[in-house]
C-alpha cells in the first residue's frame, strides 16, 4: 500500500474510531435520544456513517457491500439512516459499521488511487471521481460527523475529549471547565451591551 493510501486510511480510521468511542459508557437511552432540534443522536451517526462508507467504498467502485442496508434503499424514509429503531441494537449497528470498514479498507487495498468510480447521487460533472477524491470526501464526511458526536455526547452527559485519554481541552477538570464557561458567557453578555 502506498504511503498516501496508508495516510488516507489512517485519517479515515481515526474518524471512525472517534464516532464509535463516543458511544462508550453512555446508556442505551443516551446513545439513542435526540439532543438537537433536527434529531441528531449518537447511534444515528453510526448508522448513517455505515451506509455512507458502504456506498462510497462499495457501490461507487463496483464492489457492493454484501449485506443489506435497508435504510439506504430508494424507498426508505429520508431520515431512516439518522436514528436507530427500538429493534436495532447498539451492538448490531456498531458491528455492521466495523464490517463496512473492513469491506471499504479491502476496496482501498485492491484499487489504485487513480481508479475512477461512479457516484450516481453526485451531479453529472463530478460523477466519476478517483478513489483518492472519494477517500478525501469520506474523511471529511466522517470527521464532520465525529464533531457532531463530540457535541452530542457533551450535551448528553458532559463527556468530552478528542480520544480515549486525550481530552485536547484547554480547561481540565470540572472546576476549570466551569470557570472557562463562565468567562465565555460573560464575554458574550458584555459584547451585546
Amino acid at each position: 500500500m502506498s504511503d498516501l493510501k496508508a495516510d488516507l486510511l489512517t485519517y479515515l480510521q481515526r474518524g471512525r474510531d472517534v464516532v464509535v468511542w463516543k458511544l462508550e459508557g453512555a446508556s442505551e437511552y443516551d446513545v439513542r435520544r435526540p439532543v438537537t432540534p433536527t434529531g441528531t443522536n449518537l447511534l444515528g451517526l453510526v448508522k448513517h456513517l455505515a451506509g455512507v462508507d458502504a456506498g462510497y467504498l462499495g457501490q461507487v467502485f463496483g464492489r457492493p457491500f454484501p449485506e443489506s442496508i435497508p435504510w439506504d434503499a430508494e424507498d426508505a424514509d429520508p431520515d431512516a439512516d439518522m436514528w436507530a429503531t427500538a429493534g436495532e441494537s447498539r451492538e448490531e449497528l456498531v458491528g455492521l459499521y466495523r464490517r463496512v470498514w473492513a469491506h471499504g479498507d479491502a476496496t482501498v487495498a485492491a484499487l489504485d488511487l487513480d481508479t475512477e468510480g461512479t457516484v450516481p447521487w453526485w451531479p453529472e460533472e463530478r460523477r466519476h471521481p478517483t478513489l483518492q477524491r472519494v477517500l478525501v470526501h469520506l474523511i471529511a464526511e466522517t470527521h464532520r460527523h465525529a464533531g457532531h458526536a463530540d457535541v452530542v455526547r457533551e450535551l448528553v452527559d458532559g463527556a468530552a475529549g478528542l480520544l480515549p485519554g486525550v481530552s485536547n481541552l484547554g480547561a481540565e477538570g470540572a472546576e476549570a471547565r466551569a470557570a472557562h464557561h463562565a468567562r465565555v458567557q460573560a464575554a458574550a453578555e458584555e459584547a451585546v451591551r
